[in-house]
């Protein structure tokens, strides 16, 4: 203070504002000044500790004690008492948030993503069909309409790349994305490493779907996109509709006596038995089914899904913090969620921020950094916030793979039952191969052997021999071609020889 005491003296001298005649006095008045300002100082920080005591001593303790928090700093946590900080962090902001208008995430969570993709790279910005191309292979799109209205694009790599005749083969596969994706997923991390080109380059027929609401098929025919009925859908519409539909305009394509193979990931195989669990029928349309990071129980979830799960009971509250139609993308919940319970450390905010990442994990030795504008570029792609919930149910039901739960009145309505039909797996009659992981967040051991336990017609349970692998890397990990692609291909083709070999049996009988 004394110094600019005498730099301001200074000024006022140099522009001739005082005389030097007249500055005799500046001790003095430096000395006073210093004086005050330094018993002010005292003052307001001696006040400033008596506010800190009274806030610790009546608010913080108050409120921490209540919601069971104490004053350990978090990095203290470790293991169990660290979710336990987590839980009870999230339900203080949720309490709060009810009290004021589901508006705190706003507040809590910073309202842009601070990543940013540089554009230099112009596949960034590439549809599937432009990527495909871009690597050389011959790319398509079809349009599929649902029979409750939904249009849907579903892409197709028809060929190999190095084909000269054009003749597409009879051997056919379908890829399904799981939620928040979309077909650019099997393609994103390139000709050597994605599983659309390496099937390709096998020799299959590849068709890449998308699920109603993503980039790739957001349109009705009657329904708005922006609209709650656009939107009022969950994993069972999908399983109902959009993929008999996809389904059947292959076959119509293909011709009724080809055999789809079907692959999935995460959501895109929850459909796959919800479907055949219902539409029985399609045990005997498709040739064989391969499950990536499979997802029907789900009692043994390490995702922070996990904590939105005890509130799912009240539908309303959930769908307006989370997003009424859409499940937003950088939604303020899911921001919070990336800072408070995503288990990355020292990386990129960005993979933390991203909606997919957060609900499903990161492997940081499997992930290849450079894929990381496209895929930022790409995901997430879209889903209903009524989906979520419908997982979140199914987790505070102790995992039990079910249809939508309306609550019991709505229940009488909808299924007249008080509960939601369990899909009824007893009924999955087609030859089902389960590929899974020990570090997935989303499809736990335990649940992945309960599935496999109740399919009728196993193929295989294989676990990816990495105890670090986790549920994104089936799509993007450095060495999925090697820890899973390289067996998915084995699984096919033993399949198809037996096949043969079955209809060479029964030719010559």
């Amino acid at each position: 203070m004394r110094l600019q005491c005498v730099l301001l003296v200074f000024v006022l001298l140099q522009f001739g504002v005082i005389d030097c005649r007249y500055v005799s006095w500046l001790p003095d008045v430096l000395g006073t000044v210093t004086n005050k300002t330094t018993q002010l100082t005292n003052y307001v920080r001696e006040k400033g500790r008596s506010i800190k005591h009274f806030y610790v001593e009546n608010v913080r303790n108050k409120i921490t004690s209540y919601f069971g928090i104490n004053n350990k700093d978090e990095s203290e946590y470790s293991g169990d008492d660290k979710q336990v900080r987590i839980k009870n962090k999230f339900n203080e902001y949720i309490s709060e948030a009810q009290q004021n208008d589901n508006k705190l995430f706003d507040v809590i969570a910073s309202h842009q993503l601070e990543y940013k993709c540089s554009d230099d790279d112009p596949s960034i910005l590439m549809t599937t069909p432009q990527l495909i191309a871009l690597h050389g292979y011959s790319a398509e799109s079809h349009t599929v309409v649902t029979d409750d209205g939904y249009i849907l694009t579903v892409h197709r790599i028809p060929y190999p790349k190095k084909i000269t005749n054009r003749i597409i083969p009879r051997k056919t596969v379908l890829l399904h994305h799981g939620l928040l994706g979309s077909s650019a997923d099997w393609i994103i991390a390139g000709p050597e490493k994605g599983l659309g080109y390496i099937l390709s380059d096998a020799g299959y027929d590849v068709w890449l779907a998308n699920v109603r609401g993503n980039t790739y098929s957001r349109a009705h025919v009657s329904r708005p996109s922006d609209s709650f009925a656009f939107w009022n859908f969950t994993f069972h519409d999908v399983s109902q509709h959009d993929l008999p539909a996809v389904i059947d305009y292959i076959m119509d394509v293909k011709g009724w006596d080809a055999k789809v193979n079907y692959v999935g990931h995460s959501m895109g195989t929850t459909i796959l038995f919800a479907l055949l669990s219902t539409k029985t029928q399609y045990n005997k349309i498709l040739r064989a089914g391969y499950a990536l990071a499979p997802v029907a129980y789900m009692s043994d979830i390490k995702s922070p899904i996990r904590l939105l799960a005890k509130f799912s009971n009240n539908i309303e509250f959930l769908m307006k913090l989370l997003g009424a139609n859409e499940f937003l993308p950088q939604n303020a919940v899911l921001r919070w969620l990336s800072k408070k319970a995503c288990e990355i450390n020292n990386f990129e905010e960005a993979i933390c921020e991203n909606s997919l990442f957060v609900l499903c994990g990161h492997d940081e030795k499997q992930f290849n950094r450079s894929l990381l504008p496209i895929i930022l570029g790409h995901v997430p792609a879209g889903a209903s916030t009524k989906t979520l919930v419908h997982y979140a149910q199914e987790i505070r039901n102790k995992g039990r793979f079910q249809q939508f739960d309306y609550g019991a009145e709505g229940n009488y309505k909808e299924y007249g039952t008080e509960t939601p039909p369990e899909y009824p797996l007893h009924k999955v009659t087609l030859p089902i191969a389960l590929l899974s992981s020990q570090n997935d967040w989303l499809a736990g051991d335990a649940d992945v052997v309960n599935l496999y336990d109740q399919l009728s017609n196993p193929i295989e349970h294989y676990v990816v021999p990495l105890k670090e692998f986790n549920h994104i890397d089936f799509l993007w990990a450095k060495d999925a071609p090697k820890l899973v692609y390289a067996k998915l291909l084995q699984l096919l083709e033993e399949g198809v020889s037996n096949n043969y070999n079955m209809d060479i049996e029964n030719a010559i009988i």
